[in-house]
C-alpha cells in the first residue's frame, strides 16, 4: 500500500473513495515508491534556477463541500500535493462535482535567512479556479488550469507559522473553459476528471530587484543568441552581466542594461538536434554597485526550425535549415495512479527515453501541458515537441461547440469564453516558449470548440514567428496557419501536396492499432478500445508493420510529419505502445527503431500513372453492374461510362471502377490511393493486388503496391477497383503513382 495513503489512514482519516475511478486499481511502479517525503522535489524551473526556494508539496488539509458554502472549520482528511484528490495518489480518490469546492489548507515556515527578501508563491497548475489566502488575507484569484501563476506573499508574511488556505472551484465538462478530455462521465476518448492542484507549490525568496524572465531566441544565420529579459525592481544603475559556457567552460560574455534584448555572437555553434541535443548553460547576474542582486542559472540552444521547400519542390519544417522528416506519437500524459500529474520524474522521463529507444524524434504534446521539467528533458535528450493547447467546450452543447468536418462556419464562442481561452493560449505560450524542443504550436484539435479561427491562428503565428502554427490538428481546416494537417485512423492518408500550394502537409493522427492485455487494464471486463483491436503481439506488429510499409512513399509526395496513436493506453483506450501501467512495451524498441529508419531517408520524386480525382478531377471509367471473373480479369472499356470523379455509389451496390494507363519508363515503388466505405478488390493487368474493407469518408487510404510492380508491363495497363457490400452513400474513387 502507498505510504502515502498508509499515513492518512493510521490518522483514522475517513476516506471518501469514489468506486468509479481507477476501477482496476492500477498502479504504475513509480507511483508504488511515492510518499509524502518525496512527492515531486526536484527544482519546479529548470529555465530559471536559483539556489535558494522550498517546495510545499506534501501532505495538506482538504475538504470538499458546497460551492456556495463558507471556509471550512473542520477537514476532511489529508491529500497529498500535487494529486489531484480524483488520483490515487492523493489518498483521496473522490470526485469533485461542479457544484462543489475544494479547499486546500497547510502551515509553513520561512527560513530565517529569507527575512528582508521578497518571497514568492509559485502554483505551476490548479486546475480551474483558484482563490488564495495566506494568514486570512487574500492574495487574489487565478482562472486557468495549465499555466502557472505566482503571488508576492512578503506584506503578508508573519512571524512563526504561516497560515496557506487555497479554494479551487472547477465546472469540468459542464463549462467551456479550457480542460482536455477530461469528463464527468469517462468513457471511449473521455477521461477522468481532474480538480485542483496538480502541479508543484513551492516558495522562492528574492531580492528586490530580481530577474524574472529569461528568454533566449537563437538566429543560426547570423551565428548570434539574443538574450530577452525581464527584471523587477530596477532603480537606476543595474547591469546584466551574462556568461554563456559550453561543458564548463565560457565561451561567451555580454554586458547589458537590463530589459533590453542582448544580442551575443555565437560563431561556429553546435546546433541542436534530436541526433545531437547540444545545449548551452546560461550564467546571468544583476549587479549594481559590485554588488550581485540576483543570479540565476539557465540554458539555450541554438537551432531553427522554419518552414521552406526541398528539392522536391515540397513544403517541409526545416531543422537547421535543412528538411527533416518528423515522426512521433500522439502523447496524453496521462497516469492511472496520478491521471494528469506523473507519478515522479523517473516515470516521466520513462516515456520519452522509450520514444527515443523506438526512433521517434517527435511527440505531439495532446491538449495537456506538462510540468516544466518535462520540456526541460525533451531539449536534453532531443524530443521535437508538438504542443497543443488544451481544449474546452460543454459536453452538454457538444453538437454546437464541436465544429464539424464539414462545417462552413465555426462556433460562435461566447466572448467572455474566447477571452479566457486567448488569456490562457497567450500564458501557456509565454510559459513554454523558452524551450528549444518545442517546434510547432496547435491551437485547435479537431474541431473541439473551434472558432474564429482565421484571427486566432493568425494572432499565433504573429506572437511567435520563430516557430510553425498548425492552425487546426485534423478535421475542418480552414485555409491558414502553415499546416494542413489530415487525421485518417487507421489510415494512412493525406491531403494532396499539389492541392495545397505553400503549406505543409501532415498526418496529425494515424493508427490507432490496440492490444487488450488482460492483466494491464484499467477497467477489467468492460469495453477496451483501438481503432483497430488485435489480441496478441504478432498481430499487431504485422499490421503495425503495414503501416509504415504504406506510409514510407508518401514522404515523396509531399507528406513532411506523421503523429501515430499514441504512446501508452489510456483508461479504456488500449491503443498505445506502452501499456497505461507502463508494465510492458507492446513492440520491441529495437524492432520498432529498424521498421522507422526509412522513414528519415531522403525522399525520391513520384509521378503520377493514374491520378486519382482528387489530386487531379477528371473523367473516371466506371460500372454499377456486378462484374464476371472473366471481366475482373480482362476488363473492356466498352462495359464502362465516363463520369466524374469521384463517383458515387449507394448504399448496397455493386460495380467497377476502371482505369487505363501507359507506362514509358521503368520505376521502383508503387503506391495506391483509395476512396471507398465498401469492400473492395484491387486489380493489376488483372491480377488481385487488395482485397479488403476500405472505410474512408474525406482522405484516401495508402496502400504500397511496390511488391507488385511486377505485374505492370511497358506500353498499356489496366488498374480495376470491383466495390461491393458498400456500407453507405459512398465517394469511390483510385488513382496509382510510382517513382
Amino acid at each position: 500500500m502507498l505510504l502515502a495513503v498508509s499515513a492518512l489512514m493510521m490518522e483514522g482519516t475517513a476516506m471518501a473513495q469514489d468506486t468509479k475511478l481507477n476501477p482496476g486499481k492500477m498502479m504504475t511502479e513509480w507511483g508504488e515508491q511515492v510518499t509524502p517525503e518525496n512527492a515531486w522535489r526536484a527544482y519546479p524551473r529548470p529555465q530559471l534556477k536559483r539556489s535558494q526556494w522550498a517546495s510545499l508539496n506534501g501532505l495538506w488539509d482538504y475538504a470538499i463541500l458546497p460551492r456556495d458554502a463558507s471556509k471550512p472549520k473542520n477537514f476532511d482528511g489529508k491529500i497529498l500535493v500535487p494529486f489531484a484528490p480524483e488520483s490515487a495518489l492523493s489518498g483521496v480518490q473522490q470526485t469533485v462535482k461542479p457544484d462543489e469546492r475544494l479547499w486546500y489548507r497547510r502551515t509553513f515556515r520561512i527560513a530565517d535567512d529569507w527575512k528582508g527578501k521578497t518571497v514568492l508563491l509559485h502554483f505551476d497548475a490548479v486546475d480551474w479556479e483558484a482563490e488564495i489566502w495566506l494568514n486570512g488575507k487574500k492574495l487574489g484569484v487565478h482562472r486557468g488550469g495549465s499555466d502557472p501563476f505566482h503571488f508576492d506573499i512578503s506584506k503578508s508574511l508573519k512571524k512563526g507559522d504561516q497560515h496557506l488556505e487555497v479554494a479551487v472551484w472547477d465546472p469540468t465538462d459542464t463549462g467551456t473553459q479550457p480542460r482536455g478530455k477530461q469528463v464527468l462521465d469517462p468513457k471511449g476518448i473521455w477521461y477522468t476528471p481532474v480538480t485542483g492542484i496538480w502541479q508543484s507549490v513551492w516558495l522562492e525568496p528574492v531580492e528586490k530587484t530580481y530577474i524574472a524572465t529569461i528568454l533566449p531566441e537563437p538566429d543560426i544565420d547570423n551565428g548570434v543568441v539574443v538574450l530577452k529579459n525581464t527584471v523587477e525592481g530596477i532603480s537606476g544603475g543595474e547591469q546584466l552581466q551574462i556568461k554563456v559556457l559550453d561543458d564548463g567552460k565560457t565561451v561567451a560574455e555580454a554586458t547589458a542594461v537590463p530589459n533590453q534584448p542582448v544580442s551575443i555572437a555565437m560563431p561556429d555553434a553546435r546546433l541542436w538536434s534530436p541526433a545531437d541535443p547540444h545545449r548551452y548553460q546560461l550564467d546571468v547576474s544583476v549587479v549594481k554597485g559590485g554588488r550581485v542582486l540576483d543570479r540565476v542559472d539557465s540554458y539555450f540552444a541554438m537551432r531553427k526550425i522554419a518552414k521552406g521547400k526541398d528539392e522536391l519542390g515540397y513544403e517541409r519544417m526545416l531543422l537547421n535549415n535543412q528538411p527533416l522528416f518528423q515522426y512521433g506519437p500522439l502523447d496524453q500524459g496521462w497516469w492511472p495512479d496520478g491521471l494528469l500529474t506523473p507519478p515522479s520524474e523517473k516515470a516521466m522521463l520513462y516515456d520519452m527515453e522509450v520514444l527515443k529507444k523506438m526512433g521517434f524524434n517527435m511527440l505531439r504534446k495532446h491538449i495537456k501541458v506538462e510540468p516544466a521539467r518535462y520540456y526541460y528533458y525533451a531539449d536534453s535528450i532531443g524530443l521535437l515537441v508538438w504542443q497543443d493547447m488544451v481544449s474546452g467546450f460543454a459536453t452538454a452543447e457538444r453538437d454546437v461547440q464541436h465544429v464539424k468536418a464539414t462545417a462552413e462556419t465555426d462556433w460562435d464562442r461566447p466572448a467572455e469564453s474566447a477571452m479566457q481561452f486567448e488569456a490562457e493560449w497567450k500564458a501557456i505560450m509565454d510559459h513554454l516558449r523558452f524551450f528549444p524542443s518545442i517546434v510547432v504550436w496547435v491551437p485547435f484539435n479537431e474541431g473541439w470548440g473551434q472558432y474564429d479561427t482565421k484571427r486566432v491562428v493568425e494572432w499565433t503565428m504573429a506572437y511567435d514567428p520563430s516557430r510553425i502554427i498548425n492552425g487546426v490538428s485534423g478535421w475542418t481546416d480552414r485555409n491558414v496557419g502553415h499546416m494542413n494537417d489530415a487525421h485518417h485512423y487507421p489510415g494512412p492518408g493525406m491531403e494532396p501536396a499539389s492541392q495545397n500550394p505553400g503549406r505543409i502537409i501532415t498526418l496529425g493522427e494515424f493508427g490507432g492499432l490496440g492490444w487488450p492485455i488482460e492483466e494491464h487494464l484499467w477497467n477489467p471486463g468492460m469495453r477496451n478500445w483501438g481503432y483497430r483491436t488485435y489480441y496478441s503481439e504478432g498481430e499487431l506488429i504485422k499490421e503495425y508493420a503495414r503501416l509504415l510499409h504504406n506510409l514510407q512513399p508518401m514522404i515523396g509526395r509531399g507528406l513532411a510529419a506523421a503523429v501515430y496513436t499514441q504512446t501508452t493506453d489510456v483508461e479504456g483506450e488500449v491503443n498505445g505502445l506502452i501499456t497505461y501501467d507502463r508494465k510492458q512495451i507492446k513492440i520491441d524498441p529495437d524492432l520498432m527503431r529498424v521498421l522507422h529508419e526509412p522513414l528519415y531517408r531522403r525522399p525520391q520524386s513520384w509521378r503520377a500513372l493514374a491520378e486519382d480525382s482528387e489530386v487531379m478531377p477528371g473523367a473516371v471509367m466506371v460500372t454499377r453492374q456486378k462484374l464476371t471473373d472473366t471481366q475482373l480479369r480482362a476488363p473492356e472499356a466498352t462495359a464502362f461510362s465516363r463520369e466524374r470523379g469521384p463517383v458515387q455509389f449507394k448504399k448496397g451496390q455493386e460495380g467497377a471502377l476502371l482505369r487505363e494507363f501507359t507506362l514509358d519508363e521503368p520505376f521502383e515503388q508503387l503506391q495506391l490511393r483509395l476512396l471507398a466505405h465498401a469492400d473492395v478488390r484491387i486489380f493489376l493487368n488483372g491480377r488481385e493486388v487488395v482485397s479488403k474493407f476500405v472505410n474512408t469518408k474525406r482522405h484516401y487510404d495508402e496502400i504500397n503496391l511496390s511488391m507488385f510492380k511486377d505485374f505492370l508491363v511497358e506500353g498499356n495497363n489496366t488498374l480495376l477497383m470491383e466495390i461491393s457490400d458498400t456500407r453507405t452513400i459512398s465517394d469511390v474513387d483510385l488513382g496509382l503513382y510510382a517513382h
